[in-house]
């Protein structure tokens, strides 16, 4: 496939998810709440987990923004489900070095993520991508500070 082909494909992905986003909503009762923005554009997001035994059983978003933050959101929920929490900041990981450039590795379990790797390449547009990952950083880091 060559390159302008896989641009195309990544972008409708990005689009499918924009227009329409897996895992909008909120988890009831849900055991670690986040709420993050960024002021440079104005991207908001709000997401929710139920975490059982250090494990995602579910993860919902709300927010505004672009096509990337909210794309991101999206297949960052999907991603998470199922997954440990230390799974998760791995995955986290792994897309902020997509996102930097770096050698990074994604696996299955990640889904439609890399269709964002093109953002690498505008990096005003980095911190859009990021805000779902960055907002899953904090709620951890915050989870497993009130645990200790």
């Amino acid at each position: 496939m060559n390159f302008n082909n896989l641009d195309q494909l990544y972008r409708s992905v990005i689009m499918d998810h924009y227009k329409n986003p897996r895992n909008k909503g909120t988890v009831e009762d849900g055991s670690m709440t986040v709420d993050m923005n960024n002021p440079t554009c104005g991207d908001r997001i709000h997401l929710t987990f139920d975490i059982q035994d250090g494990v995602i059983k579910d993860a919902k978003f709300n927010g505004e923004g672009c096509s990337i933050s909210m794309s991101s959101a999206s297949m960052m929920t999907e991603a998470v489900k199922g997954q440990s929490l230390a799974d998760a900041m791995r995955m986290s990981q792994e897309f902020t070095k997509m996102m930097l450039g770096e050698d990074y590795e994604i696996t299955e379990e990640m889904g439609d993520i890399e269709a964002l790797q093109g953002v690498s390449q505008f990096p005003a547009r980095i911190k859009c991508a990021t805000l779902a990952w960055k907002a899953l950083e904090k709620g951890t880091v915050e989870k497993e500070g009130n645990t200790e």
